[in-house]
């Protein structure tokens, strides 16, 4: 690995990270020092003034003095925290060793990977340095993560861990050579200018607009001013959201790799996401009323470690974003990369339906005429459809949405009833998977259809998490690795096109006859 094998170290060699890192990561404490005791004196420089005052001439070297000493102090801190700052990758783990003085080890296991992110804040961007992220299931945050390393040796860290993980084994003649990274194929990228324009038509704009109407209106009828004031901090607001969503969206790419999904975005910092296949837990395609003119969608996705509370909110939501803006061929692209094989033989009608669809066309069931009183707008959209693979869940009228389960990633399931829909002999069933933004629920079900689902559902996750053997994702992604490298048997080669939706509704069923089982989630009740 390249900070390990492919340097020509042994394999679980304990090795440090980037001599810079400690300057990288405090340089906001260097400033501070430096505004601190230099403040004044750059404030008298520019009034013309001395650097000294003369009330104070007589402390100034011990002035001096004492701020020297706190940025001898300071940096002595960050050399520490480098030399004791070390990292490992042997028997199956990567390890973490931080702290001089109260020290602190974390670790995660390769085989329970999720994904792997290499960030890159701007000041790390000019040094070339970049921090890995590991995410692993149940994690409240980044279980591991290791900064900074240079991007070309973080890079082959990554591709290596990932080559361990999946399954590959090194050729027993090299055993310290490094694994190479794999190729990927680009599925899409999103332009600025849809970015740009999908912030423009979002759901926040339409309420800035509407509350401007209001301040408007009131301001006119009261013939008072003030109202206008409450625009202010509004269309702050919205601009700092405008610019943290196109910041965090802009170059959005995605590719296909024998390694996973493969995802790339930011202005300033930068940040390149691999998510391997199976791994998603669950999956949403959104579309806003305003969309609507142009045929656009966002996607999002629930993955372990990327959606807990203990992650900040702004950072969870553009990694849990698998498309910030799309057309629907960006859309069955990116479906077709995280369910390769769809369960069904006509693929494209059933997402079509299950995005843009009503009534019970394609299989869905949908709410009965009967709860047209509860729910007059969206009873005709609310329907679930189940393929030989995942549960389809649609729902909204205007704000529409599409979720969709894989049966193995279900993890228990719940059904609720209120009074109302007692009334009505309706009932809600809820799938649970892991945290993230996507919430699955079949909304307002006949009572007999929600408990005809709910017993089919658990069986089919039962089935499908039997049929799963490995922990290994690489059985079912072709490896695409040098002659340096050989898969673990056994491994069925598999097609990762970003077409196999299309390709599927033109040859059926029978093209998925070389599609292994995913790989299994972490165990979970069969119903709630």
């Amino acid at each position: 690995m390249s900070a390990g094998g492919a340097s020509g170290k042994p394999d679980g060699e304990w090795l440090r990270v980037h001599p810079a890192t400690p300057f990288v990561r405090g340089w906001v404490a260097l400033a501070a020092i430096g505004y601190f005791f230099g403040r004044d004196s750059f404030e008298r420089l520019l009034q013309g003034q001395p650097l000294i005052d003369d009330r104070i001439a007589g402390r100034a070297p011990w002035l001096l003095g004492g701020g020297a000493l706190m940025l001898v102090l300071a940096v002595l801190g960050f050399i520490l925290s480098w030399y004791f700052t070390r990292y490992q990758v042997a028997e199956g783990y990567v390890r973490v060793n931080t702290g001089f003085l109260f020290k602190q080890q974390r670790q995660a296991r390769l085989d329970r990977v999720q994904a792997i992110d290499i960030v890159q804040p701007l000041l790390a961007r000019i040094f070339g340095l970049a921090e890995l992220k590991f995410e692993v299931a149940d994690a409240g945050e980044s279980a591991v993560r290791l900064a900074y390393l240079r991007i070309d040796d973080a890079r082959q860290l990554r591709a290596t861990i990932l080559a361990r993980a999946s399954g590959v084994r090194m050729d027993p003649g090299h055993p310290e050579a490094a694994a190479p990274e794999a190729p990927e194929q680009q599925v899409l990228q999103v332009p600025p200018s849809r970015l740009f324009g999908s912030l423009l038509l979002s759901e926040q704009s339409v309420f800035v607009v509407l509350g401007a109407a209001a301040s408007v209106m009131m301001s006119a009828l009261t013939e008072n001013r003030a109202f206008f004031l409450y625009l202010i901090p509004a269309a702050l607001g919205l601009m700092a959201a405008y610019w943290n969503s196109f910041t965090k969206g802009y170059n959005f790419t995605a590719a296909i790799s024998p390694d996973g999904i493969r995802l790339r975005y930011g202005l300033l910092d930068t940040q390149a996401q691999t998510l391997p296949p199976g791994r998603i837990q669950a999956l949403k395609v959104a579309q806003p009323p305003l969309w609507r003119l142009f045929g656009w969608y966002r996607m999002q996705v629930n993955a372990a470690g990327y959606g807990a509370a203990g992650v900040n909110n702004g950072e969870a939501g553009a990694r849990t974003t698998l498309l910030p803006v799309g057309k629907m061929d960006d859309v069955l692209n990116m479906m077709a990369l995280v369910l390769p094989d769809p369960g069904t033989a006509d693929p494209l009608r059933v997402f079509h339906q299950g995005v843009n669809g009503l009534d019970s066309d394609a299989g869905f069931v949908t709410t009965p005429r009967r709860a047209r009183l509860l729910a007059p707008l969206g009873w005709r959209r609310n329907a679930f459809a189940a393929t030989d693979t995942a549960l389809l869940m649609r729902s909204g009228r205007w704000w529409r949405q599409l979720v969709v389960v894989p049966h193995q990633r279900t993890q228990s399931i719940a059904m609720q009833q209120g009074p109302l829909a007692r009334w009505f002999g309706l009932a809600d069933l809820v799938l649970h998977t892991t945290a993230g933004p996507v919430a699955p629920r079949v909304i307002q079900a006949d009572i007999r259809e929600a408990q005809a689902l709910f017993d089919a559902q658990a069986a089919r996750a039962r089935a499908a998490r039997r049929r799963q053997t490995s922990e290994q994702w690489l059985a079912q992604v072709a490896p695409a690795l040098s002659p340096a490298v050989e898969p673990a048997p056994p491994v069925q080669p598999v097609e990762t096109e970003p077409a196999r939706l299309v390709e599927h509704a033109e040859n059926g069923p029978a093209g998925l006859d070389q599609h292994p089982t995913p790989a299994p989630q972490q165990e979970g009740q069969q119903r709630g």
